[in-house]
């Protein structure tokens, strides 16, 4: 190999027009490897003569090089390193990277990494939340980094900035894994915002992929979609038909507490499902569900005063409390209260007699901002429909799916001719 200093040079004359950066690309590839990671120690100085935005190729590789050392990453831990990467991934050319995607979801990794073991996972969002946008080549593209960004957004409990990628669409997913760790991580954040019906949505996902064997991200999401399932809707719902058959054969055998969970939710007894949950609690606590099924317990409440909803036109606070069994019927007006702030049920209550009132949906469908949000909606369905025509003219003219297609044909038709061969005395 060149000494480094020639290699700063070329990447310094090298990164203009995108023949130049062929050109330096290919001498990068000569130089990786042990070469250029024998003079790792020292490569972090040469940095300060790049710009990463200018020479991103080059100071990816360097860099790259440069933080594969655990022995570089102990001795500048905590220190300037940190600052230098991060700047990296805020200020790289887009194209550039991702000519060596796999060293820049390295660096993105170390990041990562290193803001996790200082404590400190605030400290890697802005850099990763930019990474994840230069290495995509849409914002329909799942890449590796979502999953490790939504990590950081989870510990660091900044929720909402995660919805900057959630709220994406996204159809193009090239490793399952992605996917599911998308999925898990993205319904986790979901559910610190309160958003249940969008975690539903993602813990869905995870749950009904197609897989050939089941993995610990599906399980642990199972257990998930069942607790939301039950805050959200007060059941859960059977696998969909085009869950595989894997998921469906064994995920409630692996979650057997949670389905019991959900069967004694359906009761409507509050008191044998808060002794359900007192008597596995270290399970839960163990799978840290705790505070979610803690929340289930909660909801109990509100599901029981929704069913008197669809029997009583006119119920007091008093027999509201016993029937939920709540202690007194203050408590029942303060959860009627607040399911009445949260147009979960539409009731008045008056003061004078204690008593409730539940009245009908006053949602006419005439208002503007209604007329609007359903415009909204059918938009936004017109622009799926037309996404997922697309998607499946192309998988229609795709050589590997034709390829198995006409594969699966003539196995058929095979057995069908030996089924025709096999004389009729054995049937």
């Amino acid at each position: 190999m060149e000494s480094v200093e020639a290699l700063v040079a070329h990447i310094q004359g090298l990164s203009g027009s995108a023949d130049e950066l062929a050109q330096l690309h290919g001498l990068l590839k000569q130089a990786d490897g042990d070469a250029l990671r024998a003079h790792s120690a020292g490569l972090l100085p040469f940095l300060s003569h790049l710009h990463p935005g200018a020479h991103s190729l080059g100071y990816l590789y360097l860099l790259d090089s440069f933080v594969s050392s655990s022995a570089n990453l102990r001795a500048h831990a905590g220190g300037d390193l940190l600052v230098t990467v991060a700047d990296f991934l805020t200020s790289c050319s887009a194209d550039q990277i991702r000519m060596a995607p796999d060293k820049f979801l390295n660096v993105c990794r170390v990041l990562k990494n290193e803001v996790m073991q200082l404590n400190a996972p605030i400290r890697g969002i802005a850099p990763l939340r930019a990474a994840v946008r230069k290495i995509q080549t849409s914002s329909e593209q799942l890449t590796p980094l979502h999953a490790e960004y939504l990590m950081l957004c989870l510990l660091a409990k900044q929720y909402k900035a995660g919805l900057s990628v959630l709220e994406d669409d996204i159809f193009e997913v090239d490793q399952p894994k992605d996917l599911f760790l998308y999925c898990y991580y993205g319904a986790m954040i979901y559910i610190g915002l309160k958003k249940f019906r969008k975690a539903l949505e993602l813990l869905h996902n995870a749950v009904t992929a197609p897989m050939s064997s089941l993995n610990a991200i599906t399980v642990e999401a199972y257990k998930k979609y069942v607790l939301v399932s039950l805050i959200q809707s007060g059941q859960v719902p059977s696998f969909p038909k085009y869950t595989s058959s894997t998921a469906q054969r064994n995920l409630k055998n692996h979650t057997q507490i949670y389905v019991d969970l959900s069967t004694c939710y359906g009761t409507g007894s509050y008191s044998d499902l808060e002794t359900f949950i007192q008597s596995n609690a270290e399970a839960f606590q163990t799978d840290n569900n705790f505070g979610l099924v803690k929340q289930v317990l909660s909801s109990m409440y509100k599901r029981n005063i929704q069913r008197l909803t669809q029997t009583y036109l006119t119920l007091s606070l008093e027999d509201i409390a016993s029937s939920v069994q709540l202690n007194t019927p203050k408590e029942a007006e303060m959860h009627v209260l607040r399911m009445i702030e949260d147009g979960e049920i539409h009731a008045t209550i008056n003061q004078k007699d204690g008593m409730v009132s539940f009245n009908e949906d006053p949602e006419q469908y005439k208002s503007s901002e209604m007329v609007e949000h359903i415009d909204s909606s059918i938009q936004r369905l017109m622009a799926l429909s037309k996404k997922l025509t697309s998607i499946d003219q192309n998988i229609s003219c795709d050589h590997a799916f034709l390829m198995k297609v006409q594969s699966g044909r003539e196995r058929a038709r095979f057995d069908y001719d030996d089924f025709d061969s096999v004389p009729h005395k054995y049937f």
